[in-house]
């Protein structure tokens, strides 16, 4: 009898030893060091890692479209050709406390290369285009902003035309590099929103925005092109501008929409609108291929537009893309 109660001590005395070791709180050490804290535990330290605020976020696209086309023999008519499209876009957007800075800079290029034609290769997209945006928060949506638009092309335009009675084409030079070029400077309010999917609004409305033409091609200043005067490489304008922009809005599932819009009037001749659009839907089939939409719109009345028979006028000028290819963002 005494031996099992003695026994049955024992095991409680244990028991009650295992129930107290699992329900100590073991609270370790804390250490400062040049004004970090770290965490001793026992013989082992502790690193807490501060967290890093990220300021910068880079990234962009890469896209390719090429199209072929080869006959020999083909009895329903028509030419070999091989069309090739190729666009490059990034951006740099920095955030911290009160301060944005947006970079975006994009560039296209495209031909058309047809046999049994006088000039084989022929462009057929060229569109430079760099936009930098610096703003102070005045409150949560609205900023006190500065931007700089440059706009040109990288290669040489050309007219081509076939004169009344010969069976080969001409070409003559109506565009290059700087020829034209457009820097647009503006300053004024804007309006920045960033919605829970990650697509943007921004619209700017600047009072004080200053433009400049630039043809630097000897031949295009003589002869006045793009508005400047005559023998002038350079043309200032003073004005009021509205930009507008919207990135990665999305359209459906697969399916994003990006577009910008930027007017200006002088104030010599307030009303008369500058306008260039520019807007690119994306549908996207798996990280590397995707089919786009293009489209640009541009309208100026100091350019005046060739016409087949000579002669020149104020016109609209419109380009639409649509490509299927290798897509690849990074």
């Amino acid at each position: 009898m005494y031996k099992y109660s003695f026994l049955f001590g024992i095991l409680m005395v244990f028991l009650s030893h295992v129930t107290m070791a699992q329900d100590r709180i073991i609270i370790p050490d804390t250490v400062l060091i040049n004004g970090d804290t770290l965490l001793m535990l026992g013989d082992s330290l502790i690193l807490e890692e501060p967290i890093k605020e990220i300021f910068w976020k880079t990234g962009g696209n890469y896209n390719l479209n090429i199209q072929q086309v080869t006959l020999s023999n083909w009895a329903a008519g028509g030419a070999s050709t091989l069309a090739l499209n190729s666009g490059l876009s990034l951006f740099a957007n920095y955030k911290k406390d009160k301060k944005v800075w947006d970079t975006q800079l994009n560039i296209n290029l495209g031909f058309n290369r047809q046999g049994n034609r006088n000039f084989e290769t022929r462009k057929t997209n060229d569109n430079f285009q760099f936009v930098s945006n610096y703003g102070r928060e005045l409150s949560e949506f609205f900023y006190l902003s500065t931007q700089l638009d440059a706009r040109t092309q990288l290669l040489a335009g050309y007219k081509y035309s076939r004169p009344a009675g010969s069976d080969l084409e001409t070409r003559t030079k109506i565009s290059d590099l700087l020829s034209p070029g457009y820097v647009q400077s503006s300053t004024g309010l804007n309006y920045r929103k960033t919605y829970k999917d990650k697509s943007r609004i921004s619209i700017i409305l600047s009072p004080f925005t200053g433009r400049f033409t630039i043809v630097m091609n000897d031949s295009l200043s003589q002869a006045g092109a793009f508005g400047v005067e005559k023998g002038e490489n350079v043309r200032a304008e003073a004005g009021v501008s509205i930009a507008a922009s919207v990135t990665d809005i999305r359209l459906m599932e697969n399916v994003t929409w990006k577009s910008d819009i930027n007017l200006f009037s002088n104030y010599e001749r307030f009303g008369n609108m500058v306008v260039n659009f520019n807007s690119v839907i994306r549908m996207k089939v798996n990280r590397f291929i995707s089919t786009r939409i293009e489209t640009v719109i541009i309208y100026d009345e100091e350019v005046f537009i060739k016409q087949d028979d000579g002669s020149s006028k104020q016109a609209v000028q419109l380009q639409n893309l649509v490509n299927f290819g290798i897509s690849l963002d990074f």
